[in-house]
């Protein structure tokens, strides 16, 4: 007699799940992307009223000097207290349910996806809501984009490993989270993907393309819907008049980096200097370093929250150059500030803030420099937001496309390419780190490092290349290369000037193709080089994995001398029998 089993029904969803895992992995990013879409809807709520409750405004930043209407004796100088009181209520919540939520949020997610296998614990998201909340509606003047995604991120975590998916699809998941929360608080749903697989996951695989393109529109669209569809900016048509602008647009770029990098700078500057200085407990400075960041709050109010009413103010023109350098100043401080104390908040407002006042300063002040050219300085500041915030992210795909979607101007979309490109490559030459990848490695993390493998260290490359096959000549004839390929069972061989010096590979899938091809007879090797990186005899196995590892890098790589001659060739199976122990 056979006996029934009573499977869990949790156990049978995840059965399934597993017999039809694209289907299943599509539907779990909706579902990720709808509760990220509320999620991000519930945030924008917890901020407005904790705004209202601190401050006694929809947003303080903009009201100017007044008072609290709760609070009216006080005057304006009720700023002072409410970043204080605000840093005693989250200060306790994140030091004692999750202090992962402390600061900005996205290298928290970075480092989850990288180096845990996207695992992230289900209370994040919750106490980073109510703490960024509090922080941003008592005055810290920082953004709301890093708490959604570390809200998101943390839900498609949770989720995924409740239905015990493998690492790769947990961070899929991760990822999706976070692009449903990018995409629902900025009404940005190509933002939120390329945010998700420029910064997050690296990587533009299909089927991770299409599920989180699926929790980004999940999440868009119940964002619009409670939310609006309205663009972020309200602004007039911008154009470029005159070709000579574009100079100006470069030299806007390089501004744009060097404020990024200082930005940067300042940043963990300010909280070094808070580590040496505090010296109690952790809960309490929040409160304790709120009271600095309420008398800066008192000199310039614009300051408070995210003062998106005054980014839109400066790109619209209604500041003079002088306050435009005043608020570029005074935000740098300010977020650094709130960040430095303990707060916790997004760094991508800030920069859209830093590049508008940036820009509307430098549109205005080339307006007076070339009053013939009818520069629109409103266009200098949009420019300014995404080349600062790809020099300082490092995510230059991702800053176009938020520009563009935060706006809806396609006018400037060549002067932002250029500026953006200007920005990131020179961001990049000044500092290897991003302003996400920074907190990591300040704490030892390397995201770009690859663990290090003790049965590999001291190895160079000459310790396990193998001898060097047999070049063929750039001048070379078809069939003759075509046999040189059958004779050496090879799938590729090494191609060298007449001098010997190397200049690339010729494949057997190249040299078959070709075959075909109606001028065969005519073909020589010059016409079919495919270029492949190479390595140098004295270099450390550890330093030239990346190139091994590489996906056009399927039968090794060339080891070349210094005059530039192939003396050798490095296998990938001859690392990993290394690695394994099976000698070389």
């Amino acid at each position: 007699m056979t006996q029934t089993v009573a499977v869990p029904w949790r156990h049978r969803i995840v059965a399934r799940m597993r017999r039809s895992e694209n289907s299943a992995l599509l539907v779990l990013s909706v579902i990720i992307g709808a509760v990220a879409g509320l999620g991000a809807v519930a945030f924008r709520w917890l901020i407005e009223n904790a705004t209202l409750v601190f401050s006694g405004h929809a947003d303080y930043a903009d009201a100017g000097r007044e008072a609290h209407p709760w609070l009216p004796w006080l005057g304006p100088f009720f700023v002072v207290l409410a970043p204080a009181v605000g840093g005693l209520l989250y200060g306790p919540l994140v030091q004692r349910f999750a202090r992962e939520t402390r600061g900005y949020g996205v290298p928290e997610v970075m480092y989850a996806i990288s180096k845990r296998g996207g695992r992230i614990p289900a209370k994040v998201a919750a106490v980073k809501a109510l703490a960024s909340a509090i922080t941003i509606g008592s005055g810290g003047s920082v953004g709301r984009e890093g708490p959604i995604v570390q809200i998101g991120a943390a839900f498609g975590s949770t989720v995924a490993r409740w239905v015990r998916l493998n690492e790769s699809q947990v961070r899929l998941l991760v990822a999706c989270g976070a692009a449903g929360g990018i995409a629902a608080t900025f009404n940005a749903p190509i933002a939120g993907v390329f945010f998700a697989l420029e910064l997050l996951l690296t990587t533009f695989v299909a089927r991770t393309f299409a599920a989180v393109v699926l929790a980004s529109v999940t999440a868009s669209v119940i964002g619009r819907a409670m939310l609006g569809n309205e663009p972020f900016l309200a602004l007039p048509e911008f154009t470029v008049n005159s070709v000579r602008e574009y100079a100006l647009y470069a030299v806007l770029g390089l501004l744009a980096a060097l404020v990024a990098t200082s930005f940067t700078k300042v940043l963990y500057w300010f909280e070094d200097v808070a580590d040496t200085i505090w010296k109690g407990p952790e809960w309490l400075r929040p409160g304790v370093g709120g009271l600095l960041l309420g008398l800066l709050l008192l000199a310039i109010p614009q300051m408070y929250g995210v003062g998106y009413p005054v980014l839109e103010n400066a790109v619209m023109g209604k500041y003079l150059i002088g306050f435009l350098v005043l608020l570029l100043v005074a935000k740098i401080i300010a977020t650094s500030l709130t960040i430095a104390i303990g707060g916790s908040g997004g760094v991508f407002a800030p920069s859209l803030f830093l590049g508008a006042a940036l820009g509307a300063a430098f549109g205005q002040t080339a307006d007076a420099m070339f009053p013939t050219l009818g520069i629109a300085p409103g266009a200098y500041a949009l420019v300014g937001m995404g080349a600062l915030v790809a020099g300082a992210s490092r995510a230059p795909i991702t800053a176009v496309i938020i520009l563009f979607e935060l706006t809806g101007e396609y006018s400037i979309i060549l002067p932002l390419l250029m500026a953006v490109a200007i920005s990131t490559t020179l961001s990049t030459a000044m500092s290897r780190e991003s302003i996400y990848t920074a907190k990591l490695k300040r704490r030892g993390v390397d995201l770009l490092a690859r663990n290090p493998r003790p049965e590999l260290a001291g190895l160079t490359v000459s310790d396990l290349m193998l001898p060097a096959p047999t070049s063929v000549g750039t001048r070379m004839s078809l069939p003759d290369v075509v046999q040189a390929l059958r004779a050496s069972r090879r799938p590729g061989l090494p191609v060298v000037t007449e001098h010997g010096q190397y200049v690339g590979v010729v494949t057997a899938v190249g040299a078959a193709a070709a075959v075909g091809d109606d001028d065969a007879d005519t073909v020589t090797v010059s016409q079919l080089i495919e270029w492949r990186d190479y390595v140098a005899p004295d270099a450390p196995i550890e330093e030239v994995l990346a190139v091994l590892l590489s996906e056009d890098v399927y039968d090794g790589v060339p080891v070349l001398d210094a005059d530039g001659g192939v003396v050798g060739w490095l296998r990938r199976d001859a690392v990993l029998r290394r690695v394994t122990g099976r000698g070389v």
